[in-house]
């Protein structure tokens, strides 16, 4: 497979957006929330162009996919979604064009749009759509060498995207009504690392923002954690950041996470989550594990079984390991599928069982919280100040504080009624 990051800019962006122009355009988005992060980017500039959004490709002039690659199963959805799609005119952007090009055109022959593209035309244009959430990217690519991850290849290496753009972006969210502003990147924690700055330094600068906003910052990993982690946890004091770390162990074994690549040890990741909590006792940790990963033996697993238990995260995120072009040389020792399924369910079924038993005393108790998605007529998703999601059954407008009873609890969220 070839891999190429940025594309064939003659060939690729030549008149991209112009083909698009005054066209309707559906668009489907896969992966984390940096890819929804450049699909909005690239809503607006198809806005400049006259070109209009639809929501299904059936009354489209043209669609685009933007792609994910992160795991096979992803990546074979992928090709499906573009064999599907290829009777339209069709464009691709996304992870999967930088690094499997041949893969796409062994199903399709569709148009690149490179994320660099996207980026590039976005910053002549700054406009935001209106609503309760703002994504905004701060940087692009890692300093990882995981030996699992094929993003990295993709996204290259850590570029710190200016910080006077990151504030002007958050203005005009908060201008244009967002209430949850949510701080993207492959990696939140090496900001600034190549620029001579840092996550701690940038989230101060942004706590003079005027407005009705809170921040949610993505996922960090605790390799690039450690050395900020002090002045990190000084910086979630702002009552303008939500008390919510996402923090990927991805294994509860040291030897797992050596063969990984991930660069730090279990204590490392234990001494981070307690200097968190002994700060913010209340604090939402969620978590990431990868299962199946090659040479993981039945004890591994275990110490990720007992990792979940110790730290009782608010969510945690499981990925059966997937051997991924252009990464570590491990097909030869990969699992049956039924073992990554077998590891998957019993790690999601126990942390399930953490969830209700740390949700459970909460029942019946009043939180303070603030609307910042409606999800259907007369139903809305609030937050508190810990990231807990609460639905409440009735119409309230972006950025409204509500004081609910804690009803129902649906592991992942609760449900609540608005106090009188």
């Amino acid at each position: 497979m070839e891999e190429n990051r940025s594309g064939d800019p003659s060939r690729d962006t030549k008149d991209v957006f112009a083909a698009l122009a005054q066209k309707r355009v559906y668009i489907e988005t896969y992966g984390c929330s940096y890819n929804f992060g450049d699909t909005a980017n690239l809503v607006e500039v198809l806005k400049h162009y006259g070109s209009t959004r639809v929501a299904s490709p059936d009354d489209a002039d043209a669609v685009i996919v933007n792609t994910c690659t992160v795991v096979g199963p992803t990546e074979r959805r992928m090709l499906r979604r573009l064999f599907a799609l290829q009777e339209k005119p069709l464009f691709v952007t996304g992870c999967m064009p930088l690094v499997q090009r041949e893969a796409i055109l062994s199903v399709c022959s569709p148009l690149i749009i490179p994320p660099d593209a996207i980026r590039k035309a976005y910053l002549r244009v700054r406009t935001v759509a209106p609503g309760g959430v703002g994504i905004v990217q701060i940087a692009q690519g890692c300093l990882g060498r995981c030996t699992y991850c094929i993003t990295r290849r993709a996204r290259g290496p850590l570029a710190s995207f200016p910080k006077h753009e990151i504030r002007e972006k958050i203005r005009s969210f908060i201008g244009a009504g967002a209430y949850e502003i949510q701080l993207t990147a492959q990696d939140v924690s090496a900001y600034g690392r190549d620029t001579g700055t840092d996550l701690p330094t940038l989230l101060s600068s942004l706590s003079d923002l005027k407005g009705n906003y809170r921040i949610r910052i993505g996922m960090m990993n605790p390799a690039t954690v450690l050395p900020v982690l002090d002045d990190l946890v000084d910086a979630y004091a702002s009552d303008r950041i939500f008390r919510f770390v996402h923090l990927p162990v991805q294994s509860g074994s040291d030897c797992i996470l050596k063969r990984m690549g991930r660069g730090y040890t279990v204590k490392a990741f234990l001494e981070i989550v307690s200097a968190f909590r002994r700060r913010y006792p209340g604090i939402s940790i969620a978590t990431d594990f990868i299962v199946g990963f090659p040479g993981e033996t039945d004890d591994d697993f275990s110490r990720s079984l007992a990792l979940v238990g110790r730290t009782k995260p608010a969510k945690v995120n499981v990925t059966r390991y997937s051997q991924r072009p252009f990464t570590g040389p491990f097909a030869e020792n990969d699992f049956p599928d039924s073992v990554k399924k077998d590891r998957s369910r019993l790690l999601n079924a126990y942390a399930e069982e953490q969830y209700s038993a740390v949700n459970r005393p909460l029942l019946g108790t009043t939180v303070s919280c603030v609307v910042t998605e409606k999800l259907r007529p007369g139903s809305v998703m609030a937050r508190t100040a810990t990231y807990q999601g609460v639905v409440i059954g009735t119409d309230l407008p972006i950025g409204a504080a509500a004081e609910v009873i804690l009803k129902k609890d649906r592991k992942y969220f609760f449900m609540g009624d608005l106090v009188e």
